[in-house]
């Protein structure tokens, strides 16, 4: 029996029960059962990026990142926006990856969970260091899904049927994309 395809979770955020993770949650929640999802959890740990230590034989944080990144079918980010770009912790996240394979040619799509209007800066700058990174942009995986506080519940999952559907179609359109073009219609 062929493995699942493996969805790998990053958020861009450290704060403990931030929106963001929520979204990452509920699509681990209403993933497919077909799709097994990995939430990475090593954001703080990383260390600065410092190109003297981007060997071979990275830090172990980095060398983490990398084999989950590198273990996945595809990538589903959900960052925040700060001061009109993506946070620095998460852009140093992104920073090394520049200097490994893993992320080429890999499907990865985000998720903007900012207020209307909002969150564009740090849409732009994901597009603009995973098109530098050679990542495979999955268009129609990639939505904006406005999450307030008063739609997340105790279990710190997203509780809008529409929001959790349309996270349960990514999933299944980042696992699919490795296997060939994706049917965003439906059918």
């Amino acid at each position: 029996m062929p493995e699942p395809p493996v969805v790998l979770l990053l958020s861009g955020s450290v704060r403990a029960g931030s929106s963001n993770e929520s979204v990452l949650r509920t699509a681990q929640a209403v993933a497919p059962p077909t799709v097994r999802t990995v939430l990475y959890d090593g954001l703080a740990a990383l260390p600065h990026f410092n190109p003297d230590d981007d060997t071979d034989r990275p830090p172990a944080p980095v060398a983490r990142l990398r084999a989950a990144i590198a273990g996945a079918t595809a990538v589903l980010i959900c960052a925040p926006e700060y001061a009109g770009t993506l946070p620095g912790s998460f852009k140093n996240l992104l920073d090394w990856t520049v200097g490994g394979v893993e992320i080429s040619d890999k499907p990865v799509a985000w998720v903007n969970a900012a207020a209307p209007g909002r969150g564009g800066g740090a849409e732009a700058t994901l597009r603009t260091v995973l098109t530098y990174t050679g990542a495979a942009i999955v268009e129609s995986a990639c939505a904006r899904l406005p999450v307030d506080r008063g739609i997340i519940g105790e279990d710190g999952t997203v509780t809008s049927p529409p929001v959790r559907e349309r996270l349960a179609e990514i999933v299944q359109q980042l696992a699919a994309a490795v296997a060939g073009p994706v049917d965003t219609a439906g059918g």
